[in-house]
Order: structure tokens, then C-alpha cells, then sequence
């Protein structure tokens, strides 16, 4: 029997030396709202979307030995052909091709694939930060 009893995910973090260009990014792309966000020692912004999801924006420490993102790190994924056996994010959206042009309008580099159903696209791309990111034409499996 598991330890944890009615665990679901909380948030999603990500560490940035620009929050605000990162927040204006999820707010502008997938439609995350900004929320209140607590008063701590280093700057935060706090998003949510829809109901559940949230992400938290955190001031990156400079004093951190942790690599900055996939550009920095030892294995570093800079092409999105590599996402989907790498870290990222996915989130479902309902107008899939539209979404992935308006990204591909803005300038984001988008590796398209489909599930072997043939029903699930998939679209692999990065923040501006350089973390992972899908968008899903499917919702998750319940």
C-alpha cells in the first residue's frame, strides 16, 4: 500500500533569471493567469490554469551549482526531436493545429509527431528558458 494517500500534483516549479519574461511566455502561449503569490526572500511569480495546474516562477539562486536548463546541462537537448525521451511538461490542448501554429507564428521551434493509435498528436517544443515542454491533441487516460 502506498504511503501517500490522495496525492495529485500540487505545482510545477521552474527557476528563471527572467521570471517575468518566462511568466509573460506561459501567460501569452497557454493562457496562465497570474495569482497571488507569497513574499519571500527571492522574487516568485505564481500562475495557474484552469482549475489545478499551477506554476511556480522562481528567481534563479546565482549562487547554485544546478545547471540552468537542458542548454547547460552534461547532456544537453537542444533540438525538440530529442523531447520526447527527455524532461518536459505536457498539457492537452482542444485546438491542437491552430495551437501549433500560432507558436510556430511566434517563432518556436516545434517538433510534430503522432502516437502509434494515429488519433494523438503530439508537439514538442521549449520556453524561453529552454525546459520542456508537450501539447497534447488527446486528454490524459483516467
Amino acid at each position: 500500500m502506498a504511503a501517500a494517500k490522495g496525492a495529485c500534483l500540487n505545482h510545477v516549479s521552474r527557476e528563471s533569471t527572467d521570471i517575468k519574461r518566462l511568466a509573460q511566455f506561459y501567460i501569452d502561449v497557454f493562457g496562465f493567469e497570474q495569482v497571488e503569490s507569497p513574499k519571500l526572500e527571492f522574487e516568485t511569480i505564481w500562475l495557474k490554469l484552469g482549475s489545478s495546474l499551477y506554476l511556480h516562477l522562481i528567481e534563479r539562486d546565482p549562487n547554485t551549482k544546478l545547471p540552468e536548463g537542458p542548454w547547460s546541462a552534461m547532456s544537453a537537448v537542444a533540438d525538440p526531436k530529442n523531447l520526447p525521451r527527455g524532461h518536459h511538461i505536457c498539457l492537452s490542448v482542444s485546438n491542437f493545429d491552430s495551437f501549433v501554429q500560432t507558436l510556430k507564428e511566434k517563432g518556436v521551434e516545434v517538433h510534430e509527431k503522432t502516437q502509434p493509435d494515429g488519433k494523438t498528436k503530439q508537439a514538442f517544443f521549449f520556453d524561453p528558458d529552454g525546459n520542456g515542454l508537450e501539447v497534447s491533441s488527446q486528454s490524459p487516460v483516467q
